[in-house]
């Protein structure tokens, strides 16, 4: 390595491993595994000392990723502030994906997708839990002794429906968090009569970052035990999965009648719903929550379609282990995987920045216009 040119890995949130970087036009790289678990795909490092520099980076396991289809047409994203985050031109060729950069500062970062450190992740809870609209519960701790956030909206009354919102099982999805930052206001707006309306007849239940330790760990997918928490909903345990145990714990004491679980996807290269029509008490009813709630979105928001996602399970088909139909064959209620891509998007593609921070928290915005229009159906049986 040159004596001006550095490599670092953020303790916080941070993956690669540096093969070899004594020139800036072959700079070798890796990305480790959860800790764990076999998963990987998840990086984010920071470059010093190439301002002005053509460099040339090279992921040299990226045949091995998790997801490899994800590779392709990604570009990678890249920041000087930690604020704004671009696209740089990138390829996956031989196994390798590659990019070349010529940084405008010192310093650079370079990740998957735009990181939410954990830092970043308490101040916002702090901010919204210092509202007096909302209240802080306590919940439960994760693997590694961290507390799990449960965030409530609205005050629980007889009749009232129960929604609960959760993001980043998997830790590597950090378009969960952003969208959160578009969702979370909105619903704390004492002006908005959205959420004025939902806050006055119903109550919501979000944990903002269900796998605290996989996010500050730099895992794509499992949380500290090397667990697939979306895989967990099952037989959740208090000692591998905790983070499940709890949160499912507190849905059977206080009831579910709206779910929604927030993720990214590497391969579809746009924002979709996966429904819960697998699961054996599919009902006609049912069909016509998920239904609705597609096509309001898809009204409300131009960056949210519906003619690509995930085949629909068989009936009587659906993997119960994943949340959103564990939760729809548990409570028989309207329960949904909101995916985001990686990628840029191609509804509205945006070539400069992709699918960024910006616009998950505005789909997170308009989704709470999708759940307003859907509400008379969720106590429908």
């Amino acid at each position: 390595m040159t004596a001006s040119l550095h490599l670092s890995v953020p303790h916080d949130s941070g993956n690669i491993d540096i093969l070899s970087a004594e020139t800036p036009s072959d700079i070798r790289l890796a990305i480790r595994e959860d800790g764990a678990a076999k998963f990987y795909q998840w990086f984010y490092f920071r470059l010093t000392g190439a301002k002005d520099t053509r460099c040339r980076l090279t992921i040299e396991n990226a045949a091995g990723a998790s997801y490899v289809p994800g590779w392709s047409n990604y570009h990678v994203c890249a920041s000087y502030d930690l604020d704004h985050w671009f696209r740089v031109e990138t390829k996956y060729k031989d196994g390798q994906l590659i990019w070349e950069h010529e940084p405008q500062t010192q310093s650079v970062y370079y990740a998957y997708f735009a990181p939410y450190p954990i830092e970043r992740y308490r101040s916002f809870v702090a901010d919204v839990a210092c509202s007096p609209l909302a209240d802080q519960l306590p919940l439960g701790e994760t693997v590694d002794g961290e507390p799990l956030d449960l965030l409530r909206i609205g005050t629980p009354g007889e009749g009232k429906p129960n929604l609960w919102v959760i993001a980043r099982q998997h830790p590597g999805e950090t378009m969960g968090s952003w969208w959160m930052e578009g969702f979370l206001p909105r619903l704390l707006d004492d002006s908005d009569a959205v959420a004025m309306a939902l806050r006055d007849q119903a109550v919501t239940y979000v944990v903002p970052l269900v796998n605290i330790d996989g996010s500050r760990r730099g895992h794509l997918r499992t949380n500290a035990a090397g667990k697939d928490l979306n895989r967990e909903w099952a037989e959740p345990s208090a000692e591998m999965s905790p983070e499940i145990f709890h949160i499912r714990h507190k849905m059977d004491e206080l009831g579910c009648d709206f779910f929604l679980d927030v993720h990214g996807d590497e391969a579809i290269p746009n924002n979709f719903i996966a429904g819960a029509e697998g699961v054996p008490n599919w009902s006609q009813v049912q069909q016509q929550r998920l239904d609705q709630f597609k096509t309001s979105l898809a009204q409300l928001s131009p960056a949210f379609q519906t003619k690509e996602g995930y085949p629909v399970d068989a009936p009587g088909t659906a993997n119960l282990k994943i949340a959103a139909n564990a939760i729809a064959h548990r409570f028989d209620c309207l329960s949904m995987t909101l995916e985001m891509p990686f990628k840029d998007a191609n509804v509205l593609p945006d070539p400069e920045v992709g699918w960024s921070p910006d616009r998950c928290a505005d789909l997170g915005r308009s989704c709470l216009d999708a759940i307003w229009a859907v509400f008379p159906k969720l106590k429908q049986r």
